[in-house]
């Protein structure tokens, strides 16, 4: 019998980072989780230390690979994806030269809103510059100066030495191909969010002069493009000691979270929906047409599967949600083992619609289906017999709300009604959690089996794909479905209710969010912290 073949799968999350061992045919055989900081800087500042990403990758592979079940040898490729949007700046051999700026990072703002103004203005956006980039990319950067446009614009405004010590700007997942193989190379799909590449053809991206020049970025500074199936080199022999693995493998592209994270799921086809809830969370699916939502901050960018494209959306906090209600509402320093677990049986226990309490997860700022990175979250209509359960509850109710607000978005978008919808990352373990995004969004909720492997499970199959032993047509078919919820009639109304209380909070509040957080009142808002 011919022995079984593995990927070493790396998935680099923002609060966590995963190795896995999977099989060609989609397979988890092993898995092994190190614990992520995010460095939170005043006036908006987000990083984390590319250095640290390498000990912890090591780490987990190391104890993966002593502890599996496989021989070395049954590995015959490596393949990473990791978070999106965020910016290593690196020298000539590809070491970084300071922190990488993540997603969650809204500095640049001020730059990205010169670059894209004008003196007539539609939603902010000069009209000429939106329309020139609007028809090449499909969208324009965002004017919360969350994407790698704004970091590089940033660091050429802030910090000058960085800016010209940069051979280049990095994706996270590029950065650590770059560690593997040597190569400085990014996948046409992650590096979309640059905004500066004509996308009208899905087979044939590449760089837009006339985008570059109105960035005001040199195409020096960025990497050169290659599909996510390519084969970017061989694995280099220092990294494959440090990883366990044999040197000389082959390194697949590969492809950041979002995109993964749908692989993963098995939502491969076209209107194929998928629900991601991790630090934060998207609901998206592929199509094969090329489109602009800017109202919602949406738009259809081109995809790791050839000559498809993907809805690209992102509500900010979700999952952190939940850490932030553990480590600084309810527990504070020393947080039970089994939090949300716990967490678990106290949404259980208190009533659909928690007693009235409404919880908006607007944390740190708002990507879709607004944009509006000054808008604040927080508990609504409070009273006095509210109980941690309530508490609680709310903010499992309120993740699940600020999706439904997505999903109208996303179904307006793609002009069809999408169900079911599979349900992948940290927050799918929850059952109770399951059941209240049925309930609360209407529709049919797989419970993808296995589904905090889902990233690197997606990683794996896009090499299977690579090395021939899979096509993407092939890959719903690998990935189980543990349960299906359905949503209860009996709670339709009350969701209805509270539903159009959340969307109206935002409409009348995001004026005070706004006076309250625009600067200089953010950059006092507290020190630097991590969390």
């Amino acid at each position: 019998m011919d022995q079984a073949r593995h990927i070493l799968a790396i998935d680099l999350g923002t609060s966590a980072l995963k190795v896995a061992l999977v099989s060609t045919a989609g397979q988890v055989v092993a898995a092994e989780q190190e614990t992520c900081q995010v460095i939170l800087l005043p006036g908006g500042g987000a990083e984390q230390d590319p250095q640290h990403w390498w000990d912890l990758i090591t780490r987990a592979s190391s104890r993966l690979m002593a502890g599996a079940a496989v021989p070395d040898g049954s590995v015959v490729a490596v393949a990473c994806t990791a978070q999106w949007s965020g910016t290593v700046p690196v020298d000539e051999q590809g070491q970084p030269i300071r922190n990488a700026i993540i997603w969650m990072d809204s500095r640049g703002a001020p730059y990205v809103r010169r670059v894209t103004g004008g003196a007539v203005k539609v939603q902010g956006y000069g009209v000429g510059k939106l329309a020139r980039w609007v028809r090449s990319t499909a969208g324009i950067p965002a004017r919360s100066g969350k994407d790698p446009i704004a970091h590089i614009l940033w660091l050429k405004h802030e910090e000058p030495g960085t800016y010209h010590r940069a051979r280049a700007f990095l994706e996270p997942k590029d950065w650590l191909n770059a560690r593997l193989t040597g190569r400085l190379a990014a996948s046409a799909d992650s590096i979309a969010l640059h905004w500066v590449t004509d996308n009208r053809h899905p087979d044939r991206i590449r760089y837009d002069p006339a985008l570059l020049r109105l960035a005001g970025i040199e195409r020096s500074k960025l990497p050169d493009l290659v599909a996510a199936t390519d084969i970017l080199g061989p694995l280099s022999a220092e990294p494959a000691r440090a990883l366990g693995v044999p040197a000389g493998i082959p390194v697949v592209a590969g492809t950041p979270d979002l995109q993964s994270a749908a692989i993963g799921a098995g939502a491969t086809r076209d209107y194929q929906a998928h629900l991601y809830v991790g630090t934060s969370s998207w609901l998206t699916c592929h199509l094969p047409v090329k489109k602009t939502d800017l109202r919602h901050n949406m738009a259809a960018l081109p995809s790791p599967i050839p000559r498809r494209y993907f809805v690209a959306n992102e509500q900010e906090t979700a999952g952190a949600a939940l850490t932030f209600l553990r480590d600084r509402v309810l527990f504070g320093e020393g947080p039970p083992a089994a939090a949300y677990q716990e967490f678990d049986r106290m949404a259980s226990r208190a009533p659909a619609g928690s007693h009235g309490v409404i919880f908006t997860p607007w944390l740190y700022g708002e990507r879709t289906p607004v944009e509006d990175r000054f808008v604040r979250g927080g508990f609504h209509n409070l009273s006095l017999s509210a109980c941690r359960d309530d508490l609680v509850r709310a903010v499992f109710e309120g993740v699940a709300l600020n999706t439904r607000w997505l999903l109208g978005a996303v179904e307006h978008f793609t002009g069809r009604r999408l169900e079911p919808i599979r349900f992948i990352g940290g927050g799918a373990r929850s059952d109770v959690w399951c059941q209240i995004f049925a309930d609360v969004l209407g529709r049919t909720v797989e419970q993808v089996a296995d589904p905090v492997n889902a990233n690197a499970r997606g990683a794996a199959l896009l090499a299977a794909v690579a090395l021939g032993e899979l096509t993407f047509d092939q890959v719903p078919d690998r990935v189980r479905v543990a349960r299906s919820y359905r949503p209860s009639p009996a709670h339709a109304g009350l969701y209805d209710q509270l539903f159009a209380e959340f969307t109206g909070f935002y409409r009348r509040d995001r004026r005070a969010h706004t006076r309250l957080n625009r600067e200089p009142v953010s950059r006092a808002a507290g020190p630097a912290g991590r969390y």
